[in-house]
């Protein structure tokens, strides 16, 4: 896709609320290093890379499922072990545009979709509620609380990293 898309209305809420959450999740990675991106500096295996990873693929897998369903949304997935690690030659700043990519994509998706009421029955998984569906404004609104709580997670790594916060 060239050019800007225009949104207007709950459209642009979503897409300006999501955006704005990815932006402080990526914010969370300035200046650092592939070393650093890829360290585990808590108790925890999360890394910053890991994370801007992990969030670039669930956003993409959804995207698949808002377009196909449960089937479609499995496709292209990454393996689960991978999905959070910075693996050998990755590096942040590729991850980076993949994350961007997968956000055109999804920004796209979202603009150009015919109805946010289309809607799928979730993939079988102990999380989801058995026969429950979830519309693509539902799906959207998953996005942007997954992609917040990782930007928070992203925060306590990078003060845990260099000191540096994302805000304040």
């Amino acid at each position: 896709m060239t050019g800007t898309l225009t949104t207007t209305g709950e459209r642009a809420d979503l897409l300006e609320t999501l955006a704005k959450h990815r932006f402080f999740l990526r914010g969370t990675t300035r200046g650092l290093t592939d070393e650093q991106a890829g360290s585990h500096p808590t108790v925890s295996a999360l890394s910053l890379g890991g994370l801007i990873k992990h969030v670039a693929a669930t956003e993409a897998s959804w995207s698949r499922f808002i377009v196909g369903g449960a089937t479609l949304m499995e496709d292209g997935a990454i393996p689960w072990e991978e999905q959070h690690r910075m693996m050998p030659g990755e590096t942040l700043a590729g991850l980076l545009d993949a994350y961007e990519e997968v956000a055109r994509t999804t920004d796209e998706l979202v603009a150009t979709l015919p109805d946010l009421d289309v809607a799928h029955p979730l993939p079988v998984a102990p999380w989801f509620e058995a026969g429950k569906s979830w519309s693509a404004r539902r799906v959207l609104l998953h996005l942007i609380a997954e992609t917040s709580q990782h930007a928070g997670h992203a925060d306590i790594l990078r003060e845990s990293i260099d000191g540096q916060k994302s805000m304040g």
